[in-house]
């Protein structure tokens, strides 16, 4: 097994360079730094290594891949984006795109082992308490616990805002009550992120943000989703009946969870894209190697005029997209405040790259690639949920229109 050695990642421990900091824009703007690269060569070797073999099965079965939740965890890719302080990682956020994206490039539900984790824990990292943080992300950085995102439900899905579940303040504690929908890693995840409405009357206002533990009483996790791919990774609806929580598990303070929710969004959406680039870049791959072997007419079918176009659409696409999903990375983790249209931007336009380049890698397989014999069937059915979670690409041309629109 590829082992990766994270010692290079963080800026305290080897003098790499953080995005915070003043930057050469001639440099920055248009390559990555070296650290960079090596990163994305040790995590595509652990990739190929431990993931490639078993992705077939994965998807096959349907099963949470235990072993390769347990060999991201020795390897320090299941949180790489935990800060230092909390005994992270401290990887940037343009390494954890490069994560991602090289794990995607594999296996999309592999991916989003760490993905979910980030998405459940960036509201505890952008909003909570420095008691909260200390209590759980050291936790998170040692595999010890996992975090999931619980926003959405059946009715209150792009509208977010209308959302029903309750967490009703009795004296020390909460106590909640509603379920949640469409929850990646439910029944895996030993944490959840929750977003319930504490005052009804205040709207999106009304609206705060809790940690709830899975073994804490009145929590349940239901039957899994079966779903059209991502098939290793469980999504389940979620209940609480009268779950009662401390209060002091409320992340930031009461009435500003829906506000930590859009935030943590702008930052996790950029995983989506990085996500979909690694779909798409694997199905490219594929592609490439199948075409150059297969022949028709006497010749490699990559010799053909229409083969080479529709290649060479998938490669310029997918750089553009991986650049955008970048560039926006980098704003982040600048600390930009207004990340919303460039964390859109990047996830709308990758996902769409995405669902256009597996689907034309199905259609160069041809009749091959319809059967799960290859691999690109299997990308083209992972590919089609970055165009729906965290915010349908309706929604997010929506977002991007109001913000050029003012």
């Amino acid at each position: 097994m590829a082992d990766i050695a994270f010692a290079h990642l963080p800026a305290e421990r080897s003098g790499m360079r953080s995005y915070a900091e003043p930057v050469n824009p001639d440099f920055d703007l248009y390559r990555l730094s070296e650290e960079h690269d090596l990163l994305r060569a040790s995590v595509r070797d652990f990739a190929l290594d431990v993931i490639a073999p078993r992705a077939p099965d994965i998807d096959e079965t349907g099963e949470y891949p235990w072993d390769v939740h347990e060999a991201l965890k020795r390897n320090d890719l299941l949180a790489v984006h935990v800060p230092t302080e909390y005994g992270g990682a401290g990887a940037d956020k343009v390494a954890h795109c490069i994560v991602i994206e090289e794990l995607a490039r594999v296996d999309g539900a592999c991916s989003l082992i760490a993905m979910v984790n980030k998405l459940g824990t960036t509201g505890l990292i952008l909003s909570g308490s420095e008691e909260l943080k200390q209590r759980y992300l050291p936790l998170v950085a040692s595999g010890e616990a996992t975090f999931s995102y619980a926003l959405s439900e059946r009715e209150a899905g792009s509208d977010a805002a209308s959302m029903k579940t309750r967490a009703v303040r009795d004296g020390d504690s909460y106590v909640l009550n509603g379920t949640k929908a469409w929850i990646s890693g439910a029944g895996v995840s030993t944490h959840y992120t929750v977003m319930a409405v504490t005052d009804p009357d205040k709207g999106a206002n009304g609206i705060s943000a809790f940690v709830v533990h899975a073994d804490d009483p009145g929590f349940s996790v239901g039957s899994k989703e079966r779903k059209l791919g991502m098939h290793g990774s469980p999504t389940c609806e979620i209940y609480f009946n009268d779950c009662r929580i401390p209060a002091d598990r409320m992340i930031g303070p009461e009435g500003t969870g829906f506000k930590t929710a859009l935030k943590t969004l702008d930052h996790t959406r950029l995983g989506i894209g990085a996500q979909a680039v690694g779909l798409a870049q694997g199905a490219l791959d594929a592609t490439i190697a199948y075409v150059k072997e297969r022949r028709q007419f006497g010749r490699p079918i990559a010799e053909f005029q229409g083969v080479s176009f529709i290649i060479a659409d998938a490669g310029m696409k997918i750089e553009a997209a991986r650049q955008l999903v970048y560039v926006a990375a980098a704003a982040a983790e600048r600390g930009e405040k207004d990340l919303t249209f460039r964390s859109s931007a990047a996830k709308c336009f990758a996902s769409d790259v995405a669902m256009e380049v597996t689907t034309n890698a199905v259609q160069l397989f041809g009749g091959a690639g319809y059967v799960r014999d290859f691999p690109v069937e299997r990308f083209m059915r992972d590919a089609k949920i970055t165009q729906i979670y965290e915010g349908t690409n309706q929604i997010q041309r929506l977002v991007m229109g109001r913000k050029l629109l003012g």
